[in-house]
């Protein structure tokens, strides 16, 4: 079985040694926070976001996806049209730094060998690591005690076309769902027996963020053939 792996991969190497277009640019938009903590919206864009992507274009229909962003999560319960956190008060801020891997599909041929302009929406799934701040709740205020790093399951969707040969500008709305129910301070984890007392909100549900933003990437490398 391990030869066969092994083989397999060997093969589709030199299938697209020679047949391979990449994509690297950058990734800038916005971002918010869905938790226990703050505006309840989904999409809610208030803080920047910023980072940088690549893509390898294995077919017209398919990319292996690469990113790295950066950004700041914020939730005030005085933006939340629950009563309940209106008159709670509490606030937050972390910052999160996400490495992003996966495939993009798009839902129809995104030729890059082809001379004439291409547009077409696409999906992108697949996994991320991020690192963020701990936070914890102390006299009525959420403090931060150290910091950690957890996965979380990206879901996007998107719509890309070229500006020239060369340029491709895209347009992304994504969620992240985290492993995670601590970003917002609500489900300290670090030594639990000390901090048992100090959670609040639903412990039984995982902190949401999303992004909101625009990819400018360049194109570089052989044309494909995308052969089948």
């Amino acid at each position: 079985m391990k030869r066969l792996v092994i083989l397999l991969v060997a093969f589709t190497l030199a299938q697209t040694t020679n047949a391979q277009l990449h994509e690297i640019g950058a990734y800038v938009g916005f971002s918010n926070f869905i938790g226990d903590v703050g505006s309840t919206q989904y999409i809610n864009p208030n803080h920047l976001a910023y980072g940088a992507i690549y893509k390898w274009n294995r077919s017209p229909r398919h990319s292996f996806r690469a990113s790295i962003i950066r950004t700041l999560l914020e939730g005030k319960d005085i933006n939340s049209d629950d009563p309940s956190r209106l008159a709670r008060g509490l606030e937050f801020t972390n910052t999160i730094t996400e490495l992003s891997v996966g495939i993009e599909f798009t839902f129809w041929d995104f030729n890059l060998h082809d001379t004439d302009a291409q547009a077409a929406p696409y999906l992108y799934t697949g996994i991320s690591y991020f690192s963020y701040d701990t936070l914890f709740l102390e006299d009525g205020n959420i403090i931060p005690y150290g910091s950690d790093s957890s996965f979380a399951i990206p879901m996007a969707i998107g719509y890309k076309a070229t500006l020239s040969d060369k340029i491709i500008l895209g347009f992304e709305l994504g969620a992240r769902y985290t492993f995670t129910d601590d970003l917002d301070g609500s489900n300290p984890v670090k030594d639990k027996k000390d901090f048992d007392n100090l959670k609040f909100g639903n412990v039984n549900s995982n902190d949401w963020y999303m992004f909101m933003g625009v990819t400018l990437t360049y194109t570089f490398g052989k044309k494909p053939c995308y052969c089948y």
